[in-house]
């Protein structure tokens, strides 16, 4: 563990992630020695200075040893690149999105010490519940998840909370809505749905759904998802064996996002705004695209201090620079759930 008075060590395992990237951005400008992790070469901020950049396959036998040694905190981002969607068919899936945390809790019950025991900040998933109530939830509906990925999240969130109270680390488990957008503090692409439509918007397209728009979700700002790490990392006292639900409580129509989108391309381009129009949904659409998921963040914004800042026409703004500035613009279809 950290000496008094140094600097906590802090390891972000999904470090070149879409979201890994970003946290480990903002990392890099606080006072932390920092070690990023991940299988591919991780971005490094050019203002960085206490950066250890550690490349390794965590599922190998005997990676994850070296890549948590000596951390006082660690942020565990790693997931299947397949994302929800692989997990149903992909064996692979298992051993990466709960494998790795079973390592992890292995990993830190070997080096156990007389002091306070490691932070374990996960990053978790709030369609873990399954269906989603007709309420903003809290964080205290059971889960009854619906898919193999859930069902992965879930069995590791599980493992985090038992290693909690076993005393091996402090456990906190964040569930995350959608996080969207893109940020001038990493290049990784947001492959989303916000994004994607704005792709489509860049390229004179219109922004289709499978509803009438009404269905409601919590967006969260990639920016804002990553100071949820920092704020969680920050106070483990009152979060740790527990799980929580981040979000913005602001509950969007995607008729609202999607019409947003439209807009903030047409004033960045001086062209007028796509149409937004429904369309036939294909016949294997998973019920949960049809259902309103909203957060009520008040239980984690309260423990935490932590609170969604960025609009979301400011984010989309930001995201419509982005893909202006460098990324191009497509009209593939969304490769995440909404």
């Amino acid at each position: 563990m950290t000496a008094a008075g140094d600097a906590p060590l802090v390891t972000v395992l999904g470090a070149s992630g879409y979201l890994g990237s970003v946290l480990t951005a903002r990392l890099a400008a606080q006072p932390v020695r920092l070690r990023a992790v991940a299988r591919r070469p991780t971005p490094v901020p050019r203002h960085a200075t206490a950066v250890e950049v550690h490349t390794a396959d965590l599922t190998a036998p005997g990676a994850l040893a070296p890549a948590v040694a000596d951390a006082d905190i660690v942020l565990h981002l790693g997931k299947h690149s397949g994302g929800w969607r692989d997990a149903e068919r992909d064996p692979d899936s298992e051993r990466i999105n709960v494998g790795v945390m079973r390592d992890l809790i292995t990993v830190l019950r070997a080096r156990r010490t007389a002091g306070p025991p490691p932070v374990v900040v996960f990053a978790a998933t709030t369609s873990q519940i399954g269906l989603p109530p007709d309420h903003p939830m809290d964080g205290s509906e059971p889960d009854r998840p619906e898919t193999a990925y859930d069902r992965q999240k879930l069995a590791a969130e599980q493992l985090l909370k038992t290693a909690t109270t076993e005393g091996v680390l402090r456990g906190i488990s964040l569930r995350l809505p959608t996080v969207f957008g893109r940020s001038p503090l990493s290049g990784v692409p947001d492959q989303g749905v916000v994004s994607t439509m704005v792709r489509r918007a860049l390229a004179g397209q219109p922004l289709t759904m499978w509803h009438d728009g009404t269905v409601k979700r919590d967006l969260v700002y990639v920016e804002d998802a990553a100071d949820a790490f920092t704020a969680a990392m920050r106070h483990p006292t009152g979060l740790a064996g527990r799980h929580w639900l981040v979000g913005t409580g602001r509950h969007d129509t995607l008729g609202e996002v999607f019409r947003t989108v439209a807009d903030a391309v047409a004033a960045r381009t001086g062209r007028p705004p796509v149409p937004v129009t429904s369309v036939e949904p294909p016949q294997d659409a998973p019920v949960i695209d049809f259902l309103s998921t909203t957060v009520n963040p008040a239980p984690f914004r309260t423990a935490s201090g932590w609170s969604a800042r960025t609009g979301l026409r400011d984010a989309v703004d930001r995201t419509v620079a982005a893909l202006l500035d460098g990324s191009g613009a497509t009209g593939k279809e969304p490769s995440v759930r909404t």
